[in-house]
């Protein structure tokens, strides 16, 4: 019998492969198997084949059968890449589902799923034409070249620029090719490199106590070898135990002693005394495997245990909703226990890799080295090893942000969503834009596993279907270790601004407080959800104000590198000494974000160590966990930060939160802007007084202290701010009793854009009705990155419509639109279950 994914070798039937490739088109593309591969490629394999003319790309084999294609000559697949899948047909499906469900096409989805170091890279190279005999074509700078050519067999195009004055290089090439002197190729390389440790040995003659004793004697004379080959004794004592000379040691350890020199490590090798040789490590090597920890569960938590494995018998997924502090982390790493002994796999979801700064370190303790990570921040190799760590059992259970749905599962018991409310767990651009919660849900479903959603603020969503009966529904109202919840003071901006009690950006009472802790060696965290000094300077005489030249947007001014930020499309400008309309110098920055907080603290608190968390400080790999483990380590007295600092983080001597601007996000017109507004609120106020005995306080700075929200905040009433927007989604129709899908009409010329996006909401509306398509209407930001944007949202009943047959007539006429020759260069963007 053979194995499913691959076919039996049939010496008068052609292998076609319909191959998944990283490119925007909705059909698989076929391609021809060699026989001598025929017998060796499999489903879920990676092929390097052309596509177009010039283009070669990565693919993976999405199907294997014996047809040709109808419609054009199938070219052959050039190379095979892996002898076992590196895709497993899980993850195939799951890819399928993903482009059906979220309008996409499959090798979109396969582009963002696979990291980039298990993609191919494609560098056009140049070599001699052993047919060429016709030097006197050739200009005195291209025989030059050529003979540089033919002297390092084959260059790139950049080696080419760096050996001629040539300011056109392309030129020149072209001018060879066309000569017939050079042949042009594509070197194919794959990006992920193992990583390499070299080491050293004892030749096998010496690889004992008595060739030690004569070796020694050997080098009486020799003292720094001898210094090289006692300290190599030390680490690999072969006197004992000869066995352990065949590991060796790093070469590296030799470095480390003064006494030791290269040259004499050398001398020794070329000798015959030491041996070098290679070995494969994994990056993660130098990850401690601390034994495991002891979780003792409170009474409450050991009840939250047993009702999620309750549900677990009839239901699929459980959403726990424990408030701040009760202690869900400790929850789940019980249930991941159960889970691995039970023989599953484990992934647990968080939202930001600031979260997993703090949590892995938590995770360690327990897991140890048989606990993997997959983040952004790392790079393309460890995440190619974590990949490859799955497949090959080395990683059961996998800690990630959100692209880890991706990763090679191939028995999921249990997937953990944390912070399950949070935006982050969707993304917005390139396709496919997929919610990673949602994902989680249908990847449980098709490996028979189950998901545990968590938070202390739920989406209403979820909420909602926790109510319902549809998922399980398990809450924690206590916090762990009777540490209490914070106490609240609402401050009054108008009353403090009147009286004159204002410093800058901070209330006297804040200030205050800030004092307080700075005296008591207590520590303070200061939210305020805006990066940047200033979100835009304008000038005193006429006006104007700062705007970014792609987008409708004022430039934010960022102080410590004194230039103006666009934070939609990355454009910079000098920060102008006068006014660019009348030349005024009085131009003056204006509100507040958290670099501004941050300079003024180090001039209102000059003794004060104060560290800013945001975008602009964390972008290095180990910027989040150095941090977060000063502030631990309590080197840090006030951490200001956006919303990376309301996330999951435990810190036990906060003892004051401050929270600016907490109006601009209530009033947000958006309809998610109380459950957001009060998410975020609730979330940062939880990192407060989260030990017994260490009571909190968190101040919330505001123009209306009265507005209902903050109430819901201060009384942690999740169930009131529930039964209150519920009522008003009902009304309106909106989720979770609609489904949302938002078409993004993008073109560089508004009118044009405005016309497509006319004419697509009257093709939709023509079937759909009023009632369930609106706009098209320009968003906040109608303009960016010089594309005029017009939004049309389309709301669906979830109970009385179809939703499959409905999104392929939205596709079919989204076609129509691009397809028009009076709109050209018009683009829609499909955003399923739009946040």
């Amino acid at each position: 019998m053979f194995a499913q994914n691959t076919l039996p070798f049939e010496e008068e039937s052609t292998v076609f492969a319909d191959l998944i490739l990283p490119v925007p088109i909705p059909k698989l593309f076929t391609y021809r198997v060699s026989r001598a591969m025929s017998g060796l490629i499999k489903i879920g394999a990676r092929v390097i084949v052309q596509f177009g003319k010039n283009r070669v790309i990565t693919a993976v084999v999405g199907k294997l059968h014996h047809t040709p294609p109808t419609n054009y000559q199938a070219k052959y697949v050039l190379e095979l890449l892996d002898e076992e899948p590196l895709v497993m047909t899980s993850q195939l499906e799951l890819f399928r589902w993903m482009a059906d469900y979220y309008l996409c096409n499959i090798g979109e989805v396969m582009n963002v799923a696979l990291p980039s170091g298990l993609k191919i890279t494609s560098q056009s190279k140049v070599q001699f034409n052993p047919d060429f005999d016709y030097a006197e074509l050739l200009t005195e700078e291209e025989v030059g070249l050529l003979e540089e050519i033919k002297k390092h067999k084959s260059l790139s195009y950049e080696e080419v620029a760096r050996l001629t004055d040539e300011t056109n290089v392309n030129a020149i090439i072209k001018s060879l090719v066309g000569k017939r002197a050079v042949i042009l190729f594509e070197q194919v390389k794959e990006k992920y490199k193992p990583k390499i440790a070299r080491k050293v040995r004892l030749a096998e003659a010496y690889a004992s106590a008595a060739g030690v004793n004569a070796l020694m004697q050997e080098l009486e004379k020799q003292t720094k070898q001898q210094e090289v080959l006692l300290r190599y004794l030390s680490f690999v004592p072969v006197q004992s135990n000869p066995g352990l000379n065949q590991k060796g040691l790093e070469k590296t350890a030799f470095t480390q002693d003064e006494n030791s020199s290269d040259s004499s490590l050398n001398t020794l090798i070329k000798k015959g005394v030491f041996e070098q040789f290679e070995i494969t490590v994994s990056r993660f090597a130098d990850i401690p495997n601390t034994p495991a920890a002891v979780i003792n569960l409170s009474e409450g938590q050991q009840g939250a245990v047993r009702q999620i494995q309750e549900h677990f018998q009839d239901k699929e997924v459980v959403l726990l909703h424990g408030i701040t502090g009760s202690g869900k982390t400790e929850v789940y790493i019980h249930l991941i226990k159960q889970a691995l002994e039970s023989g599953t796999q484990v992934l647990f979801l968080l939202p930001e890799i600031a979260l997993t700064t703090q949590i892995v370190v938590r995770l360690r303790k327990v897991f140890g080295d048989k606990m993997g990570i997959y983040h952004s921040k790392f790079s393309d190799n460890e995440r190619v090893e974590v990949w490859k760590g799955i497949i090959e059992g080395k990683f059961n259970f996998v800690v990630g942000v959100r692209s880890a749905v991706f990763l090679p599962f191939t028995n999921l018991g249990l997937i953990i969503v944390d912070e399950e409310h949070e935006t982050s767990y969707k993304q917005f651009d390139p396709a496919p834009r997929y919610h990673a919660r949602d994902v989680a849900v249908v990847m449980a479903y098709m490996h028979h596993g189950k998901v545990i959603l968590g938070s202390a603020t739920p989406s209403l969503e979820s909420y909602y279907h926790g109510q319902q009966g549809r998922y399980g529904l398990v809450e924690m109202f206590e916090r762990y270790g009777n540490a209490a919840l914070p106490e609240f003071l609402l401050v009054d901006i108008k009353a403090e601004k009147k009286s004159r009690k204002m410093k800058n950006e901070f209330s006297s009472v804040l200030l205050d407080y800030m004092q307080y802790n700075l005296e008591h060696a207590e520590q303070t965290i200061l939210f305020q959800n805006r990066r940047g000094y200033s979100p835009y300077i304008q000038c005193e005489e006429c006006n104007w104000i700062s705007e970014c030249n792609n987008c409708d947007v004022s430039l934010t001014y960022h102080m410590k590198v004194a230039e103006l930020r666009c934070h939609y499309c990355g454009h910079k400008e000098q920060v102008p000494r006068t006014c660019p309309n009348c030349g005024s110098p009085k131009v003056k920055t204006m509100g507040f974000g958290t670099e501004k907080i941050e300079d003024e603290l180090h001039i209102i608190y000059p003794n004060a160590r104060v560290q800013r968390m945001d975008m602009d400080t964390t972008r290095a790999k180990n910027a989040y966990q150095q941090i977060i483990q000063d502030f631990e380590n309590e080197q840090i007295d006030i951490l200001v930060g956006t919303q990376m600092v309301s996330k999951g983080l435990d810190f036990g001597n906060v003892s004051v939160v401050g929270i600016f601007d907490a109006d601009r996000m209530i009033h947000f017109p958006e309809f998610r802007a109380s459950e957001r507004a009060f998410q975020m609120l609730t979330q940062v106020s939880g990192r407060a007084g989260r030990r017994a005995g260490k009571p909190g306080k968190v101040l919330i700075q505001t123009h209306n202290p009265s507005q209902e929200i903050l109430g819901w905040v201060i009384r942690n009433d999740y169930r009131k701010m529930y039964d209150t927007e519920i009522s008003e989604r009902e009304e309106y129709n909106y989720p979770p009793f609609t489904r949302l899908i938002k078409l993004i009409v993008k073109h560089t010329d508004r009118d044009t854009a405005n016309r497509a996006a006319a004419a697509l909401a009257e093709l939709l509306l023509a079937e759909l009705g009023h009632s369930r398509v609106l706009g098209p209407e320009p968003p906040l930001v109608e303009r960016v990155r010089n594309q005029y944007l017009f939004n049309i949202l389309i709301k669906l009943e979830r109970e009385k419509i179809n939703f499959k047959a409905v999104k392929s007539f939205i596709q079919e006429k989204v076609t129509d639109i691009l397809t028009d020759k009076t709109l050209k260069n018009v683009n829609v963007v499909v955003d399923v279950d739009s946040m």
